[in-house]
Parts: structure tokens; sequence; C-alpha cells
């Protein structure tokens, strides 16, 4: 458990209790996962989300980080036999990282510094008197630690300056005065590197760019980075180094003028030379860390919504991707997602065979609905499709495309689909991703789906634990159907992951299908924590038990059923009567385990037990434009999101070229985050403004559509 004090300060930052910021590191401890915690556990949490839980089991880590590294530090400074009972209470009363690390600059081992040199002559002495100010002439006190490294008073003073500049750079008082200075003032500035400008032309906005660093925005500042790490852009963090060095003379000045000279010498050396580089650099840091942050809950923000998209459901498909040379790759999906036949049509080339063709397979699957690819010949397919005048009661989709190839390639489809190649597996995909999005796309690599902005710029750890937490909570927020979910889907499931997502496989495939969340229990490894974690994502259509279909947790099972028998009826009657539930007081049920927060779920999901929480599929259509040159300024058209970023949103018209709507073109008032007004798949009516077709730019508009 933390220190008192690490959880003072995780309340306060938050803005939690701390009986709930203190149950919640108990779950935690006990192996609860965030999904777990914030559905099955309202009564510990005060009903926390799992955003807030999210964040405090972050905070959390930080102090476990911050702890490990306190006690390797401690006994580092112990064997250097430095220790003093100050020094020690400082370090124990450091709360973050930053503060251990400055406590412990001045004892971290150091290469041969200047400093190190000349302690190494013997002038430390010298060093601490002139420190210490009080000394009128010190030429001839310098001339008293010549020796034969110590040629003359200009080197004993050199030396000197040279250690008390490197005690200005490791005190904590100079470093976070510094820091103060940097937090208000400090400026970003970027420059074209000499000979660069014709080759690093898309960063020509920041050839001779400069502004306040906590106010530049994140795409701004991970643009920049990137510019700088491909070696077109010279980047800077300054501040005004006559106040800096201003700051540190009103800290250390003020004793005998022979004394102040030469400090204001190792002063000047102190900033220039060690404290300025180091801060900026840490700023740079700092800077970028908060830009990836930023960047990062955007693309989680986007994934989220991606993979929260409405599903087709259990639907017959016939899923085609499109292509005009190498023809059309065309698949047919049984209801489960099973691949039952795969060919390849020529729509362009041999028409009516690719009519009949599509006919017959659509009359012999009894297909309910056609999935087409939205990449390349996917306008001229949909239009194909259409003029057939299929019966498919579920209708026809355009479905993104984006990451398909990755799936295709990978060791995942080749384990699904051995003996298909990859052309195939990405008709799949395109088919499985219409009926069901999150069980297909939880098979690629988040930052390989294509929402969100400089992914490929962001601290890939922070961006991977960030987009595994959405597609966690995205999975356990909808519920996995047991007897149907791939390994990939259940890996995700609240408990489980990889290895316990292969043994419920091997299982279910040895022994055929659960019919009891309980035998569950029977999985190899999959002990009572893993069920309890589990159990209540996971769903059971058509069980005996009509609570194994629901989100009720089975240590709740005797509870409702406990209500039924008051009511001398059984659990089912339960869930198909309404009024009855309305009868029940859920106050007579409360006791010290169960209070009205879980009482009030368990009613709602007998109310609509195993709901699907995504919205209705529906189908869209794209206007009459097929290309960028079909585009003419004051269109309004019908368009999809497809990505959102801090600048505005992308909307796919049906040109193969998604255009862009600033941000000041989303609404008819300020709007500071586009996912105030805008989702990932969201419909929207979009004027076009402006269409740049030689640089593939399309400038369109939400706010002067509507």
């Amino acid at each position: 458990m933390l220190q008192e004090r690490q959880i003072n300060y995780i309340t306060s930052s938050l803005s939690i209790s701390s009986s709930s910021v203190k149950n919640v590191i108990l779950l935690l401890e006990d192996g609860g996962t965030v999904p777990f915690i914030a559905r099955y556990r309202k009564e510990k949490t005060g009903g926390m989300d799992e955003v807030q839980i999210a964040e405090i089991k972050k905070e959390y880590e930080k102090f476990l980080e911050a702890d490990k590294r306190r006690e390797a530090i401690i006994k580092s400074i112990e064997d250097q036999d430095k220790m003093t009972p100050e020094l020690l209470n400082k370090l124990n009363e450091a709360l973050h990282l930053k503060e251990l690390e400055d406590l412990y600059l001045p004892y971290k081992q150091k290469r041969k510094t200047r400093a190190v040199i000349a302690i190494e002559k013997g002038l430390e002495p010298l060093a601490k008197r002139i420190f210490e100010q009080k000394e009128r002439e010190v030429d001839s006190l310098a001339k008293t630690f010549l020796n034969k490294d110590v040629k003359t008073v200009e080197d004993a003073l050199q030396g000197a300056r040279d250690i008390i500049s490197e005690w200005i750079n490791e005190n904590l008082d100079s470093r976070n005065n510094l820091r103060r200075l940097f937090d208000r003032e400090s400026v970003l500035s970027s420059k074209v590197k000499k000979g660069k400008e014709a080759e690093g032309q898309k960063y020509s906005d920041y050839f001779d760019f400069n502004q306040s660093l906590k106010d530049i925005p994140s795409h701004r500042l991970l643009a920049i980075r990137r510019g700088e790490e491909e070696g077109f852009l010279k980047v800077n963090i300054e501040i005004d180094n006559d106040r800096a060095l201003n700051i540190l003379d009103r800290q250390y000045l003020q004793g005998m003028p022979a004394c102040k000279e030469q400090l204001e010498m190792a002063i000047e050396d102190s900033y220039k030379r060690l404290l300025s580089p180091s801060i900026e650099n840490e700023y740079a840091g700092l800077s970028k860390e908060k830009a990836d942050n930023e960047a990062i809950k955007i693309f989680a923000t986007n994934l989220r919504q991606l993979l929260l998209s409405a599903p087709l459901g259990q639907k017959r498909v016939l899923a085609i991707d499109p292509g005009f040379r190498t023809g059309c790759k065309t698949v047919v999906l049984n209801e489960f997602g099973d691949l039952l036949y795969d060919t390849v049509i020529f729509p362009d080339q041999k028409r009516a065979e690719a009519e009949q063709t599509v006919k017959k397979l659509t009359k012999d699957y009894k297909i309910d609905a056609v999935a087409i690819g939205n990449g390349t010949a996917s306008r001229e397919t949909e239009s194909f499709i259409k003029s057939i005048n299929l019966d498919v009661k579920s209708g026809i989709y355009v479905v993104s495309e984006q990451g398909a190839s990755i799936y295709s390639a990978s060791a995942i489809a080749r384990e699904e689909f051995p003996n298909k190649d990859i052309t195939v597996r990405g008709a799949v995909s395109i088919g499985r991703r219409l009926k069901d999005p999150l069980a297909e796309l939880v098979k690629i690599d988040p930052k390989s789906i294509g929402v969100g902005q400089y992914q490929h710029d962001v601290n890939p750890k922070l961006l991977k634990e960030s987009l595994d937490g959405v597609v966690e909570s995205c999975v356990n927020s909808v519920g996995v159907e047991l007897n149907t979910a791939s390994k990939h889907l259940l890996s995700y499931v609240s408990g489980l992951g990889p290895s316990l997502a292969q043994n419920i496989i091997d299982y279910r495939t040895k022994n055929g299908k659960f019919s009891t969340r309980k035998e569950l229990k029977k999985v190899p490894r999959l002990g009572d924590k893993a069920f309890e974690q589990a159990a209540g994502f996971l769903r059971i259509f058509g069980a005996k038990d009509p609570l194994d279909s629901t989100a009720v947790h089975p240590e709740m099972y005797s509870l409702v059923k406990q209500m039924a028998k008051d009511k001398g009826v059984t659990v089912q009657n339960l869930i198909d009567n309404d009024a009855l539930r309305k009868e029940i007081n859920l106050k007579d049920y409360i006791s010290s385990e169960v209070g009205l927060p879980t009482l009030t779920d368990i009613m709602e999901e007998l109310a609509k037990p195993g709901r699907d929480p995504r919205e209705k599929l529906e189908v869209f259509e794209f206007g009459n434009v097929h290309k960028i040159d079909d585009l003419i300024a004051g269109m309004i058209l019908p368009g999809i999101v497809t990505n959102i970023t801090a600048f505005g949103c992308f909307v796919d018209v049906g040109v193969h070229q998604d255009g862009l709507v600033h941000v000041s073109h989303l609404a008819n008032r300020f709007i500071k985050d586009p996912n105030e007004v805008v989702k990932v798949h969201q419909k929207v009516k979009v004027k076009v403004l402006e269409v740049d077709a030689k640089r593939k730019r399309i400038a369109l508009s939400i706010k002067e559509a509507s």
C-alpha cells in the first residue's frame, strides 16, 4: 500500500476522496482490473468510471516506480558512506522521480568533469572559501594552493570556479528557480538547417518559427520534432539569459567584492555550460511527453469510437475487396464469420460473368448483406453491385480497409487461413468488420488502424499501454460470447490474457460448447481470481441459467434468485416481466457488501439482458462524385468522419481522398476539442470549400453545410 502522503497527492490531483483512492489501490493490489473494478465494485469506488480508475492506477504505478528508484538511490549513497539523517529524510519525503534525481545528483558517479579534475588537484578548499564570500583578497589565497598540477593563480581560480559551477548546478533551489522561469517564459524556436530548404519543404512552416512552449499545440510540436529527427530543423527551447542570470545572482551574491567577481563568473559558467542545457533538455522531454499524452488521448478517443462502431450482427455476408487489374476478391461468410467460398470477379473486364457470379452466390448462400472495401475501385464496385438490384435485406455497405493489409499478412491471418493467400484474407477481414468491427479490429495492432495523429512519433510504450487499455475497455463494455469468440477477442477480457484465452479455445475444441459460466473453472490454469475478473464479461447465449447470458456477475446469482423466490417466480419470469421487477424494493436487499449501485445495475441488466451497447447500423450512400476532379467548391455532400485530430477532422466523401474540416469549420461556435461535435464513423454533411487536385487536398466545412 502506498504511504499516506502519496495517497493524499493522488486524492488532491484527481479530486477524488481518499477512501475511494485507497479502495481502488487495494483492489488493484488484489489483482483487480480496471473494467472489473469499474463495473462490479461501485460501492468500493464511489461509482468511479474507468477513466478515473485508470488515472489512479497510472499514478499508483508512478509511485511504485519512484519507490523502487528511492531504494536504489538510498543504497548507492549509503554505499558511498555519505548518507546523513537530513538527506535520508529528504529522500523519504520526495514524492516524484524528478525530486529524487535532483537530490541524488551530487552523489551520482561522475565522469571526469572539470570539477572532479579540480578537486583531484586539491582546489576544493579554495572553492569553499570563495563560495563563502568572506575573503577580501582572493589572489593571495589562491597562491597558497599552487602545486605541481596548479601552476598559476588563474589555474587555481579557474579550478575553484569549476567546482563552484558544479555546486550551483547541483543545487535544488538553483534548478527549481530556473524551472519556474522555464515554466513561465520558455520559447520553442525552430530554423531550417542550411542547405535543407528544398529537401525539407514539407516543414516550411517551421523554417523560422517560435512560440511560447506552454502554448504550442501538440500536433505542431510533434511535427517540429519530426522535422528535427529527420535532419531538416534545428530546434531550441530558450529563456531570457539575463533574467536567468539575475535570478542566480540574487540567490548567491552576498559577500565581498573580490569573491563576488569570481562567483559571478562561476554562476555564468554554470548557467551556460551546465544548468541551461540540462533544464532545456528536461523541458524538451516534458513538452514532448505532454504532446505525446495529448496525441495519445486523441488516438485513444478515436480508437474507442471506431471499435464501438455499429455492428451488422450475425448475418450472411458477401464481402468484396475491390480491384481493377487483378479483379475483385470475393468471399462468402456465414453468420458466424466462417469462410464458405472465395473467388475473383472482374466487373470492369467481364461484367456479365461477374454479375452472374454475384447473383448466384447471393441466392445460393442466402446472402443478407454486401460489404465492399473502400480502397481502389471501391466506388466503381459499389455502382456495379447496386446496378444488379440484389435481393439483400440488410443492405450494401462500404467498409474501411484501413489496416486490412496488416491483418492479411499477419501470423494471426496465416493461422486462421493457412491455405489462402493475402487477398482472400483481406476480403474476409472486410466482411467481418461489417459484421462486428470490434471482434475483427482486435486482431490488428491499434496504431495500424489509421486513426489519430503522429502515432509513429509518440512514445511507443505509452501508446501501446493506452491503446491496449482502450481495446480492453471496449471488449468488456460490449461483452464476449464465450462459445464463438476468437482467441484474440478473449485475450482482452478482464483477467484472461493470451495464455488463458488459448486454454479456453483448447477446452472448447476438446469438450464442445460451454453450457455454464461455472464450467470455466475446469479450464486449465483458470483459477478463482481469473474467474472472478472475467466471468461477468463472458456471455453464454441460450444457456440453461438465463443469468449466464447477462452481465450479472455470478457472485450475485444467489441474490437475484432470492429476489425471484421472494416474488414466487423464476429468474426468467423476472427477466421477462417488467412489472414484476418494478415491484421489487431494492432497499430490502442492501447489505454490507451489496449497495444500491450494484442492485440498480442488476435491475437494468435484467431489463435488457446481454444487450449490445453499440448503436444500430445504418446504410450510408455517398453523393454522385467518384474522383477528386468531380468536386466543385460549393457542393454539399454526405460524408463519413474517418479520423479526428487536434486541428479538425477528416471526412470521406467518396473520392478516394479524405477532405479536412478544420476545427474552425466544425460549428458556429468556438470548439476547443473536435470530439465535442464529431466522432469517428459519424455521418455528416459537408460543404466543399476548396479543391487542390494536384496536391490532393480538399477543404471542407460542416458548419456551412447546415
